[in-house]
């Protein structure tokens, strides 16, 4: 899937990747897709409440290789 933003947050524990994930959506249009990777192994929950608190939408959420990688529609 196409995307228009791509944030590296590898390595961060949370909260960053979900900090640094609001600040890139905070930079974007609506409508548009940020994709995220990351490596904490409470990623994948972390950006489900996230999501939800904040009415984005969630469109992918794969791990590959020990890493994960979220596509995010922006509200």
């Amino acid at each position: 899937m196409e995307f228009d933003m791509e944030l590296d947050a590898r390595k961060l524990s949370c909260p960053l990747p979900i900090l640094r994930t609001k600040k890139s959506l905070s930079q974007m249009s609506s409508g548009q897709v940020l994709k995220v990777l990351a490596t904490d192994p409470e990623s994948p929950k972390d950006f489900v409440v996230f999501c939800r608190q904040t009415g984005n939408e969630l469109l992918s959420s794969v791990e590959q290789d020990g890493e994960f990688v979220f596509l995010i529609r922006r509200r």
